[in-house]
């Protein structure tokens, strides 16, 4: 059942570049309103002057500071905003050993990935399932499927998106809110300018198009699954994840990520 679009309100963060740009875009083409968070407010409202036909709110905002999540609800209720549907898609990586990583930068990494996932779901769950036909797209990774030494955080922050938001889906399935884990493999983003380019490990990198596309399409199918891996080869690495025992995938992964 293809979804429609046409008078939803999306929300979605990481909206300045990348996966979050290219939601932006595709929602917009289908008809969906729009509320763009992120930190750059000069690459937000770019953005929004991009997008025609729809009604788009732009909301700087730096999700790793505590009570932003708050200040964020507040403000929507205060222009009277609800939502239809939560993209979360903000995130970034460290790459190194883990005893040479800057404790600060690690504690906005967990902020980041983990509680501003936890924090945004739950204040806003209960009107994705009012609204009728709501959405929720939590962003993983294909490091949730393994240990990734060198980037020992990162990788546990989006094994954690990827149970959090696959309990999400069983509880919520019968409520009409559609739920989905999207791990997007390497991609051509900003992300490896943070993580560093060794982060991506020589893979080949997919497109924001791609990995936007396959999850919308996932949720169009009449019986969607709780996660979707992006791409033939990651889907098979997703499935054979379950093959070794854990000291075989973490002893394989240290390798490839030396």
């Amino acid at each position: 059942m293809t979804i429609d679009y046409r008078g939803a309100r999306v929300l979605i963060t990481g909206a300045s570049a990348g996966i979050g740009a290219q939601f932006a875009r595709e929602l917009a083409r289908r008809g969906a309103d729009l509320v763009l968070v992120a930190r750059r407010t000069e690459r937000l409202e770019a953005l929004a002057a991009e997008l025609k036909n729809v009604e788009v709110t732009v909301l700087p905002c730096d999700l790793t500071e505590q009570g932003a999540v708050a200040g964020l609800a507040a403000e929507l209720r205060a222009r009277g905003i609800t939502l239809s549907g939560l993209i979360n898609n903000a995130g970034f990586g460290t790459h190194g050993p883990f005893a040479e990583e800057d404790a600060e930068r690690l504690r906005s990494e967990i902020a980041l990935d983990i509680t501003a996932v936890v924090d945004l779901t739950r204040t806003f769950i209960d009107e994705l399932v009012e609204s009728g036909r709501g959405v929720l797209i939590n962003v993983a990774s294909m490091a949730a499927y393994v240990p990734v030494p060198r980037m020992a955080v990162y990788g546990a922050a989006k094994a954690f998106v990827l149970n959090f938001t696959e309990a999400l889906w069983q509880e919520y399935r019968r409520s009409g809110l559609r739920v989905l884990a999207l791990s997007p493999g390497a991609t051509s983003t900003e992300f490896f300018d943070v993580a560093g380019p060794q982060a991506a490990a020589g893979a080949r990198l997919h497109t924001p198009e791609l990995v936007v596309e396959t999850a919308l399409r996932t949720l169009d199918r009449r019986n969607p699954p709780p996660s979707i891996a992006v791409g033939r080869m990651n889907r098979l690495m997703a499935t054979a994840s379950r093959l070794f025992t854990r000291r075989q995938a973490v002893l394989a992964m240290g390798a490839m990520n030396a």
